[in-house]
């Protein structure tokens, strides 16, 4: 479950980085319903136009302009008290420091890196702005996955850089243990996310994260995005006790996954 308050190593804001912001709006408008305002231009190398997705007049996700030649792709931003502590702690772990941390008028100190497996994330050390306006609910992120190869090494990792915890759980009908990603300390039984390892993607990627967004139909979603210009990467399918689900890219290339969660005791 995630939440819209800010917690050591849980989400706190999800971003896409996109060549086209008008064909973004106009995608994931069709796809999700959502909005976008804008909020002025990015710093730095690349600057370029950025804007706020909501859903329901709430904020759900950024979305910036970057270089034709740049990957689109969505990049998921996790809460730390200290940006600069968390960039010290990438390098010393074997990671790149993409972005350098740097304050961002309104949402805090924010910094990009690159884990050791090669999976791009970033943190937001929050500052007068809000992050998330909603989540777990129809067209907000609902939960996240990474999907590496080296697990133990990349929750060594997370783990330093952002103090985010763990717990093996069993899947459901006795098909193995799937590893939920907690923040630390009081709040470390409230699971945003999971891990899978590398070999079971049948999509034969890189290491990454996946945002997922809650919707109430995963098979009209998915039949959607093919009908706006996106892909399915993987068709919709049951997984009994979560909830279906479909892995999809947006016009771009940008990965992203839908699902329609399970009810409690379903």
């Amino acid at each position: 479950m995630l939440t819209t308050r800010d917690l050591d190593g849980a989400p706190t804001w999800l971003d896409l980085a996109t060549p086209d912001l008008a064909g973004a709006e106009s995608f994931y408008g069709g796809l999700f319903g959502w909005t976008l305002t804008s909020r002025g231009t990015t710093q730095g190398p690349g600057a370029g136009e950025y804007g706020v997705f909501r859903c329901d007049g709430k904020a759900v996700a950024g979305a910036r302009t970057v270089p034709p030649a740049t990957a689109s792709a969505w990049t998921l931003y996790f809460h730390t008290r200290d940006a600069d502590a968390a960039a010290r702690a990438v390098r010393a772990g074997g990671g790149t420091v993409d972005q350098e941390p740097a304050d961002l008028p309104g949402p805090g100190r924010a910094a990009l890196f690159t884990d050791p497996a090669g999976a791009r994330f970033a943190v937001r050390q929050p500052g007068t702005g809000q992050g998330f306006g909603l989540v777990d609910a129809p067209g907000a992120l609902c939960w996240t996955e990474l999907r590496t190869a080296d697990v133990p090494s990349a929750m060594a990792f997370y783990g330093a850089v952002i103090g985010v915890d763990s717990a093996t759980v069993p899947l459901p009908g006795g098909t193995g243990t799937y590893l939920l990603l907690t923040p630390p300390g009081p709040a470390g039984d409230t699971s945003f996310g999971g891990v899978v390892p590398l070999a079971a993607d049948p999509s034969g990627t890189g290491p990454y994260w996946t945002p997922y967004i809650e919707v109430p139909d995963p098979d009209a979603t998915a039949a959607r995005t093919a009908h706006l210009g996106g892909t399915v990467r993987l068709p919709p399918a049951d997984l009994h006790g979560v909830g279906r689900l479909a892995h999809l890219t947006d016009p771009h290339g940008a990965r992203f996954a839908v699902i329609h969660s399970a009810a409690p005791g379903d």
